[in-house]
């Protein structure tokens, strides 16, 4: 009897201390905050459920095929933000179509995990710098159109952030591994743990910890990151997606000098264009314009760099001379 007695008040207390820990956790990661802001928290006992145990792992982040929400869609549980506060304050203010949707988020461990969308079709970067499956030729390029729809609809975003959100919110971190791609090539702008709200009264942050071969070069001189600082980004991957080529492709070679210098040389820029979306004169005209584009968003003075509204309407002007070219096929 006394054996009994132990053996249950042992699972007493070990149930006790459990619900001790998770609520140390919870409060330790916000909660309360959180919870009172209407962000859905999800009980670590459903993640535990929907992950399998984190069975599947995908890079920083989990697979998930079953929904907490009664959407069938798949999900994606993100482990260990490196700022977890300030990335669900910055994607709780954001609600547009080519941004990844964050649905919630876990604080019941001890580091906490976000609930986003799941994106099936990986990122730009592996779209066009990836191999294929044997892992000796490289995949299938994106057609023109599709590059074209990329750009246009990630400098949509990027324009809503900087201008039409509750708050101006910088990304910081721009560039084609944190955009995300569905399966009709639609972007969507991932990865929100150094983006930084700004006042209305304040332009700019001075922290920021980004991918080194995207980094505006003036930042590095003045410490400060702004608005333009995500348009030099986007110009690399403008470049990126004309040229096929990696910002850094060689131990000497970086893709915006290069680029640029050929450039101010009469039609040499051409010459870096990848040539399976140089089909015709139209598809090379249109490649001029998205240049001419990067290369306005790379100026080192950044009151020349134009703003991301700016480089969306100007993508837009470029697709129209693709749509004018099957409109006019002679």
């Amino acid at each position: 009897m006394s054996i009994s007695i132990l053996a249950i008040l042992l699972i007493f207390l070990h149930t006790k201390h459990e619900k001790r820990k998770l609520r140390y956790a919870f409060d330790k990661n916000g909660g309360a905050i959180l919870k009172s802001a209407k962000i859905k928290i999800f009980p670590k006992k459903e993640i535990d459920k929907i992950t399998n145990n984190y069975h599947e792992k995908i890079g920083d982040a989990l697979k998930t095929t079953q929904s907490p929400i009664g959407n069938p869609k798949q999900l994606t549980i993100k482990e260990r933000p490196t700022d977890f506060t300030n990335e669900v304050t910055v994607q709780f203010q954001i609600s547009h179509k080519n941004v990844v949707r964050l649905l919630g988020c876990c604080l019941e461990t001890d580091d906490p995990l976000l609930v986003y969308e799941y994106i099936p079709g990986g990122n730009l970067e592996d779209a066009l710098h990836g191999e294929s499956n044997d892992g000796n030729v490289t995949k299938d390029p994106l057609l023109l159109k599709n590059r074209l729809k990329i750009a246009i609809e990630s400098a949509e975003a990027l324009a809503y952030m900087h201008s039409s959100a509750n708050q101006k919110i910088l990304h910081g971190d721009v560039k084609s591994n944190n955009i995300l791609l569905d399966d009709n090539s639609m972007p969507k702008i991932s990865d929100f743990g150094i983006s930084r709200l700004l006042s209305i009264e304040k332009n700019h942050t001075s922290l920021v910890i980004g991918d080194r071969r995207y980094i505006d070069p003036v930042y590095f001189q003045t410490g400060l990151l702004t608005e333009k600082s995500d348009v030099y980004s986007f110009g690399i991957v403008l470049l990126e997606l004309i040229t096929r080529k990696k910002p850094a492709y060689d131990v000497h070679k970086s893709l915006p000098s290069d680029f640029v210098k050929s450039y101010m040389t009469e039609n040499k820029a051409r010459e870096m264009f990848d040539k399976e979306i140089t089909s015709c004169p139209e598809a090379i005209n249109c490649l001029e314009m998205i240049s001419g584009i990067a290369v306005q968003c790379l100026k080192q003075d950044v009151d020349d760099r134009p703003t991301m509204m700016e480089v969306s309407e100007r993508l837009h002007s470029a697709r129209e001379v693709m749509q004018g070219s099957r409109q006019n096929p002679e």
